[in-house]
């Protein structure tokens, strides 16, 4: 199955955007990447970082800034499509951008671990742009390839460092405002002490919040907060 060819859930989030993603420690990160979609950066990069760091956010960040910019981009969760077989890989190598995410779902399976070698391979020689995820230091996944952990080192390598709790309500506000939505600072705080610290999480309950206030014509108030989540 080629990529053209993907099903129709593979589709960007609209809202995965640099301008909505607070960067906290990971500004060098951020900027590398960024370049790297614009076409203006290294050929190559791989992040890494546990769950909730935004992996998943920044790909697709880059892949709509790529195509702000004049190029081509696809996004492949290995999570998602290895069910696919290693075909879906096929002709990517044409693309301007991929991006790859959680490429340590496919450690262990000979058959993908060719595949991406031979496609590295393929991009690096293309010209194109590849950027890939993962939950742990790619030098410490069970990748039974040796060749494609060099690959893998290609191009720079950086750890996503998860935001503290200032950092995230720094995030929430940041969405909040890009959504025309006010967060006041005690209801900001009230989300982290009530609710998961999963940042993803916390962004999908914005979101809920911002319709519901938009429906009852409400602003968010803790306790409109909580007669919105009690009934979710």
């Amino acid at each position: 199955m080629k990529p053209e060819q993907l099903p129709l859930n593979m589709r960007l989030r609209d809202d995965a955007s640099f301008a909505t993603c607070f960067p906290g420690e990971n500004g060098i990160a951020h900027f590398s990447l960024q370049a790297v979609s614009r076409g203006e950066g290294e050929q190559q990069l791989l992040l890494w970082g546990a769950q909730g760091t935004g992996k998943t956010h920044l790909l697709q960040a880059a892949c709509h800034l790529a195509g702000e910019s004049g190029r081509s981009a696809l996004y492949l969760p290995l999570r998602e499509i290895k069910v696919y077989g290693v075909e879906v890989l096929e002709g990517a190598e044409q693309i301007d951008l991929t991006c790859l995410d959680d490429i340590d779902e496919i450690a262990g399976n000979p058959d993908w671990e060719q595949a991406l070698f031979h496609f590295i391979n393929r991009q690096r020689l293309s010209g194109g742009a590849l950027v890939m995820t993962a939950t742990e230091n790619p030098r410490h996944l069970p990748f039974g390839l040796p060749d494609l952990e060099s690959r893998l080192q290609w191009g720079p390598v950086f750890q996503l460092i998860a935001l503290n709790d200032e950092d995230k309500i720094q995030a929430l506000r940041l969405r909040a405002q890009r959504r025309g939505l006010d967060l006041p600072d005690e209801v900001a705080q009230y989300l982290l002490r009530q609710y998961p610290r999963d940042l993803a999480y916390l962004m999908d309950m914005l979101e809920e919040l911002d319709l519901a206030s938009l429906s009852a014509k409400r602003k968010l108030t803790i306790p409109f907060i909580r007669s919105v989540l009690t009934q979710s």
